[in-house]
């Protein structure tokens, strides 16, 4: 898939605020320093369509991008991040929960999980409950160019364990970076938006 287009187009809280044009959804969710608006930024080759910043835990809202006219990306508060107060913490939950539960656009759901560690129990509790909802799931690996070589595997193996994956679990490895896997995602996304048209 090509990206011809890309634009922030609004924030918003709760289900009222999300698009009522019927296109296609993308969640995009993972810890708060996972790299999520850098891979959002990767996907559309923009540096600065999703706000990156050097504090975890900036994403607070959903935030909704409009990808060639036809596609939504919503990008959700990232989770596991202390400094982020509590009381804003609790409220990400019913937040995220109202989307996924509410939601017949949304089509799939990427979990990012940094490929240097052990994916966290908040990882395995997002997507068991993606899972509970029958939200498609894609594993996103990132930061693989942080890796060496020798490790790229072992940790890929770690990952599935971790996460219980089976083999015909999508889980794409990717570097904002260098791009590597990156057209692997946009061709994943294109076949899923096919198969809901």
């Amino acid at each position: 898939m090509k990206i011809k287009s890309a634009e922030f187009i609004k924030s918003g809280t709760n289900m009222s605020h999300m698009l009522s044009d019927g296109h296609p959804e993308f969640m995009f969710c993972g810890r708060s320093n996972v790299g999520k608006s850098s891979f959002i930024n990767a996907l559309v080759n923009r540096k600065a369509l999703a706000r990156t910043s050097s504090n975890p835990g900036k994403t607070q809202t959903l935030n909704l991008f409009l990808i060639n006219e036809s596609i939504i990306f919503v990008d959700v508060p990232g989770y596991g991040y202390a400094k982020v107060s509590k009381s804003i913490r609790e409220a990400f939950e019913p937040m995220i929960k109202s989307y996924i539960t509410n939601r017949n656009e949304l089509k799939c759901a990427f979990l990012l999980v940094d490929m240097r560690h052990e994916p966290t129990n908040q990882d395995k509790q997002m997507l068991d409950f993606l899972r509970y909802y029958d939200v498609p799931v894609c594993i996103i690996g990132t930061k693989l160019d942080k890796l060496k070589r020798s490790e790229i595997e072992k940790n890929k193996k770690i990952i599935r364990n971790k996460l219980v994956l089976g083999v015909n679990d999508p889980f794409i490895v990717t570097s904002s970076e260098t791009k590597q896997g990156i057209e692997d995602v946009l061709n994943y996304i294109e076949e899923l938006v096919s198969v809901a048209n």
